[in-house]
């Protein structure tokens, strides 16, 4: 592939002019027409349409331009790792997590770069699927999660398992155990529990199967922090991992009535397999830590 084509297709995708697109590239309209002629020759694909005076993408161009945007952004990070090497730069940590995880873990795991006043951290909230692209694209370094990304030959991220916690049955304190068992515990109180996409619901729901118990939910909710919310007033029982309500535990609005044996929320820390690896990396805990508070 003649990359200089690529790189006159990938200023007019972004530009969505010619004229703009000739300017940044310092040459002539024409001469970019050309060129992106030339790529759409050897891809055997029209990479754009015209309606009226705009070039819009075609869903072959849609492809093209994600393609391109990785290979610059390599490109670009190469080129800034192999000149900076060496020099006193701020160095930067990019992060993302997902928006449903615990900040209080988010807090512990990057607590050596926090509280080192000579790194940046930049940290990114969303969906799995996004932040996957996002450190495809080198545009983030890690991603924080508490599932582990499917895999296969050609996915071409490697999930860290870098640590694990129990999960609890929590209430306020009026709510008691009155000698109950846990299975009349899960069939008598109403529950509050985390969404089905959690790995800390798949557990739970072995749990009841096992039990041969059906318990009856009155909410689910994928957000940690939103599920903090609802277990402050929840007249129930609510299942979490008791670090995402350590305050209302130690002052005492919450009080744990059970903690599940064998059940625990697994973090996940998910990089790239990449040449050049931002060196901040290794300064965090990579491995299985024996807990997480």
């Amino acid at each position: 592939m003649n990359y200089n084509h690529l790189r006159y297709f990938w200023a007019v995708a972004h530009e969505g002019n010619l004229t703009r697109a000739a300017r940044k590239l310092h040459v002539s309209q024409s001469a970019v027409s050309v060129q992106i002629q030339k790529l759409e020759e050897e891809l055997g694909h029209a990479l754009f349409e015209r309606r009226g005076n705009k070039l819009i993408l075609t869903e072959a161009g849609r492809l093209v331009v994600d393609h391109a945007d990785a290979i610059f952004d390599i490109g670009d990070e190469l080129l800034s790792t192999l000149r900076h090497q060496g020099d006193a730069r701020t160095p930067v940590l990019r992060v993302g997590a997902l928006a449903t995880l615990s900040r209080n873990f988010q807090l512990g795991f990057l607590a050596p770069v926090l509280a080192d006043p000579e790194v940046e951290v930049l940290v990114r909230s969303g969906t799995m699927p996004d932040l996957l692209r996002l450190l495809e694209a080198h545009r983030i370094d890690v991603v924080l999660a508490n599932v582990s990304p499917p895999r296969d030959a050609r996915t071409p991220w490697v999930a860290h398992a870098i640590g694990d916690q129990p999960v609890s049955l929590v209430a306020r304190p009026e709510i008691r155990r009155r000698g109950r068992t846990l299975e009349e515990l899960l069939s008598g109180e109403p529950l509050v529990v985390p969404t089905v996409e959690t790995g800390i619901r798949a557990g739970f729901d072995a749990l009841v199967a096992r039990l041969g118990i059906r318990p009856r939910l009155v909410a689910q909710v994928d957000d940690m922090a939103m599920l903090r919310l609802v277990a402050r007033e929840h007249r129930g029982l609510s299942l979490v991992p008791p670090v995402v309500v350590k305050d209302e535990l130690e002052s005492g609005k919450l009080v744990e009535i059970e903690v599940l044996a064998g059940l625990r929320e697994t973090f996940f820390a998910v990089t790239l397999e990449r040449r050049f690896p931002n060196p901040v990396l290794r300064r965090l805990p990579m491995g299985l830590a024996e807990e997480s508070d």
